[in-house]
């Protein structure tokens, strides 16, 4: 057991501690998920929330990495159910609660300033829907005021002390090096804000806000069936808003739905949008969805009398959900195209030949390297005389080239209009490379490709998601590409 807790503790084996730590985090999220429906609305909905997040694709992705994510999220749900808590029932120790999470939070990720909202309004809606009720009549709110600033003064500041003693308990250099801390917190806007500020953020240049985010949580992230569900039903959320039947419940609907918006307007205006970014907001999707089928299944029990049309629709209903995460799961059953690509290079390439791998991508292959002599092709370099006169040097004495994902290609074959890009991030010279590699005019020839694409369960139909973030691919089921020379290469 001692040699397992070496190993464990070495930093080669980091990744298999946080995927425990971050499957543990999404799993106490799921309970957090079904308390907070249930909360809001009864334990059916909450039910069903907890299964629909259980369920999708993103969430069960990333709790196979070791990131912050999965952390985060848990936290924030976490932190709107002890909200939702004191807003029933203010109280020194609810405060501490909800100051201790707030805090666990923000040492998490700085992006979760965005609890300050619905903190805020938790703290001024009693007094708020007062004042609503008669604007105009002082003798109506004006009794109330006195009470309301001590109760706000008085749970703020706590809230405020605790979140700031956990964040700098968790978060010390904060204090201890704020300077370095506020330089690297600038340099992370500035990433989220800036697609050109690291190469493989280009991706993002051109994205349309809000539009971006919305397409792969469709298509990938929750998939469609389950993300029209869920779109539909922030649409049936915001009618029971607007009805306000019942004043304490819509008061903390109210405090859901302002981080829910929040949220999403101020990190989908982000120019870079890793799909990482909107995981805090999955549970709140699936709440939603949750509701709506809820809902509908009322309605349905009501009308239809025929209660085997009802169980046949719920299977159909059900079964058509599953079939989602069961075809990305599929990725997990087989070995990684790095894995394959690996033993496919040690089997296939003689020791000695020269291999040219991509800079700020996976080296190929992961074991073995030392049998070969390798180059770094530095595509992401402007494209000055010097970086191609570098270059086809580095070719000339290459054998093979592997491509581990579409990291660089992709994002490189779009960026050719010099006009309209700076200069060192166009890269027309670079795109027409890629061409000629792929069409072989370059010398080479593809002789090996490896992928792992998800896959429809029984009926073996493949799910093709190159289109999706690069993000969703690149870790898990990249496409390998290895090409070897057949001639001397073209000069570029």
């Amino acid at each position: 057991m001692s040699g397992l807790n070496a190993y464990l503790g070495q930093y080669t084996a980091i990744n298999l501690v946080g995927r425990v730590i971050s499957t543990f985090a999404d799993l106490v999220t799921i309970i957090l998920l079904f308390k907070l429906a249930k909360k809001l609305f009864d334990s059916k909905t909450g039910l069903l929330a907890a299964f629909f997040y259980a369920i999708s694709v993103l969430p069960i992705q990333l709790s196979h990495f070791y990131a912050v994510d999965t952390l985060l999220t848990c936290f924030i749900i976490a932190t709107l159910y002890s909200l939702l808590i004191f807003y029933e029932s203010p109280s020194v120790k609810m405060s501490f609660i909800v100051g201790l999470l707030f805090g666990l939070s923000l040492a998490t990720k700085i992006s979760a300033l965005v609890l300050l909202a619905p903190i805020g309004l938790a703290l001024i809606t009693d007094f708020f829907l007062i004042f609503l009720k008669k604007p105009h009549r002082p003798r109506h709110w004006l009794p109330h005021l006195p009470k309301f600033l001590k109760h706000l003064i008085k749970y703020a500041f706590l809230i405020a002390l605790i979140t700031t003693f956990t964040f700098l308990l968790l978060e010390p250099y904060a204090l201890i090096d704020f300077k370095t801390f506020q330089l690297q917190t600038v340099q992370q806007s500035t990433l989220t804000n800036n697609p050109f500020y690291f190469p493989y953020t280009l991706q993002y240049v051109g994205k349309i806000p809000y539009v971006y985010e919305l397409k792969n949580i469709f298509f990938w992230g929750l998939g469609p069936l389950l993300a029209a569900l869920s779109f539909t039903g922030v649409i049936y959320f915001i009618i029971m808003l607007l009805r306000r039947e019942r004043e304490a419940q819509f008061a903390k609907k109210f405090i859901i739905f302002v981080f829910f918006l929040t949220y999403f307007f101020i990190t989908g205006r982000f120019a870079v949008g890793f799909m990482r970014y909107m995981l805090p907001l999955y549970p709140l999707l699936c709440l939603f969805a949750a509701l709506l089928i809820y809902a509908i299944s009322q309605t349905l029990n009501s009308h239809v009398r025929n209660k085997s049309i009802l169980y046949t629709l719920y299977f159909i209903l059900y079964t058509l959900l599953l079939i989602w995460p069961l075809t990305f799961v599929q990725v997990y059953a087989k070995n990684n195209p790095r894995t394959d690509a690996t033993n496919w290079i040690n089997q296939n390439i003689p020791a000695g030949q020269t291999l040219a791998i991509e800079h700020w991508d996976d080296g190929l292959p992961l074991s073995g390297q030392e049998h070969y002599r390798m180059l770094t092709l530095a595509l992401y370099d402007p494209d000055t005389d010097q970086k191609w006169t570098l270059l086809d040097s580095q070719l000339e004495q290459t054998d093979y080239i592997i491509i581990a994902s579409n990291r660089l290609y992709t994002p490189i074959q779009k960026l050719t209009d010099c006009a309209h890009l700076p200069l060192y991030r166009c890269y027309p010279r670079t795109s027409v490379y890629y061409q000629n590699l792929f069409s072989g005019n370059l010398g080479f020839q593809k002789v090996a490709e490896f992928e792992n694409l998800p896959t429809i369960p029984f009926f073996n139909i493949k799910i093709g998601d190159r289109d999706a973030d690069e993000s969703f691919t690149v870790y898990d089921h990249p496409k390998i590409m290895i090409f070897q020379k057949m001639s001397s290469h073209s000069t570029m």
